[in-house]
C-alpha cells in the first residue's frame, strides 16, 4: 500500500509512521507536514531513510492533489489541537482543520482515493460524572475552537462520503500519551517540569476526568480501521483509561519519587471540559481490536523514561511553552482559593 499520512511529524503521526515502516515492509509511506511549532522532523529520525518527506501545507489545493494522485490511501492525522492555543487565537484552526481537511477531501474524491480521517471525543463536548461513555451515535457539542473545528472537520468528511462516494472512515480517540508528545501537553509538561525541578501544575481542582490511551494503541486501531472498517463508517477508539488530571498527576510524580501532594494549583481554563469516556465497543466487537497497554502506571513509567532519554528532543520547545503559559497569565492558586 502506498500511503500519504498528513501530520506524520506530530505526536500521533510520528508514532504511526515509525510503527508502519517498521511492522509493514511493503507499505511505502510519504509524510506531508507543515512543521508548524507542534510538528518536528526530528520524531521521523529513526526511519527517515525509508519515507519522503514534503514540507508543505494540507490547504495548498495543488500540492495535495499532486501527492494524492499518487498513493493508494490517505491517513489524516494533521491538525492543529491545542486548547489552549485555539482559545488564543482561533484562526489556525480554521484553516488547518477545516480548510486542509477540504483540500483533502476534494484531491481523495478526485482520485478515487481511500480516506481515514483521525479525530477526537473532544468533539463530543463533555459528560457528566455519571453518564453513559460517548458512542459514536452521541450528538456533538464541541466548547471550544479547536473542538468546533474538528467537528467541522467531521461533518465535511461525512458529507463528502454520502454525497460524492468518498471511501472515507472516521475515528474519534480519546486522549493520548506516549513518546513524542509536545511539551505543551498535558503528561509531558508535569514530567518535564519534573525533570527541570518544577513542581507539576494542575489546572483548578484537577477534577476533570480524561480518558487516556497509549499512543500505539491508538495507531493499532487505526490500521484495523484502514484495512478493515465499514466505508462511512466512525469508529470511537478508547481503553477504558478513565482518570481524573489530579490522580496522574500523583501517578507521575509517584514515577519520580516523590510526594503525591507536591505539585501546584493554577488557574483553570476557561470553558474546560470535566470528563470524557469513550465506549469502544463497535471498535471492538466488529473488528478484534483490543488494547495492549492495559496498565496505565507501566505505560506511563514507560513514557517518563522515555522523556528522560531523550530531552534533547524536547529541550527547545520547553522555554518557549513555558513562556506561553506565563503570559497566558497562568497564576498558582492559593491553596484556600
Amino acid at each position: 500500500m502506498r500511503l500519504l499520512v498528513t501530520g506524520g511529524a506530530g505526536f500521533i503521526g510520528a508514532n504511526f509512521v515509525q510503527r508502519t515502516v517498521t511492522e509493514r515492509p511493503d507499505a511505502t509511506v510519504t509524510v506531508l507536514d507543515a512543521l508548524t511549532y507542534a510538528g518536528n522532523k526530528r520524531s521521523l529520525d529513526p526511519v527517515s531513510d525509508r519515507i519522503d518527506f514534503v514540507h508543505g501545507d494540507i490547504a495548498d489545493l495543488d500540492l495535495v492533489d499532486e501527492l494524492v494522485s499518487g498513493v493508494d490511501a490517505v491517513v489524516h492525522f494533521a491538525a492543529e489541537s491545542h486548547n489552549d492555543n485555539s482559545l488564543a487565537e482561533p484562526w489556525p484552526f480554521v484553516q488547518t482543520n477545516i480548510v486542509g481537511t477540504y483540500s483533502l477531501l476534494q484531491a481523495v474524491r478526485r482520485h478515487e482515493v481511500r480516506y481515514h480521517h483521525v479525530s477526537t471525543d473532544e468533539v463530543y463536548g463533555d459528560l457528566a460524572p455519571d453518564a453513559p461513555a460517548f458512542t459514536e451515535a452521541t450528538p456533538y457539542n464541541p466548547s471550544s475552537p479547536y473542538s468546533a473545528t474538528k467537528a467541522s472537520s467531521d461533518l465535511l468528511v461525512r458529507a463528502w462520503t454520502r454525497s460524492f462516494g468518498v471511501r472515507a472512515t472516521m475515528s474519534n480517540c480519546s486522549n493520548n500519551y506516549g513518546p513524542y508528545q509536545h511539551v505543551e501537553k498535558f503528561i509531558p509538561r508535569q514530567i518535564t517540569n519534573l525533570i527541570d525541578g518544577v513542581r507539576p501544575r494542575l489546572y483548578g481542582a484537577g477534577h476533570q476526568v480524561r480518558d487516556w490511551i497509549h499512543v500505539d494503541d491508538h495507531n493499532r486501531a487505526v490500521w484495523d480501521i484502514l484495512e478493515r472498517g465499514r466505508i462511512g463508517q466512525t469508529y470511537l477508539i478508547g481503553a477504558n483509561g478513565e482518570l481524573d488530571n489530579k490522580t496522574v498527576v500523583r501517578l507521575i510524580l509517584e514515577a519520580f519519587d516523590r510526594d503525591p501532594d507536591d505539585f501546584d494549583h493554577v488557574t483553570d481554563r476557561p470553558g474546560h471540559d470535566q470528563r470524557y469516556a469513550i465506549d469502544a465497543t463497535l471498535l471492538r466487537d466488529e473488528l478484534g481490536w483490543i488494547p495492549r497497554f492495559g496498565d496505565f502506571r507501566a505505560g506511563l513509567a514507560e513514557t517518563v523514561r522515555w522523556y528522560r532519554d531523550n530531552e534533547s528532543w524536547w529541550r527547545d520547545a520547553k522555554a518557549v511553552t513555558e513562556h506561553a503559559y506565563a503570559q497566558a497569565g497562568e497564576r498558582t492558586l492559593d491553596p484556600a482559593e
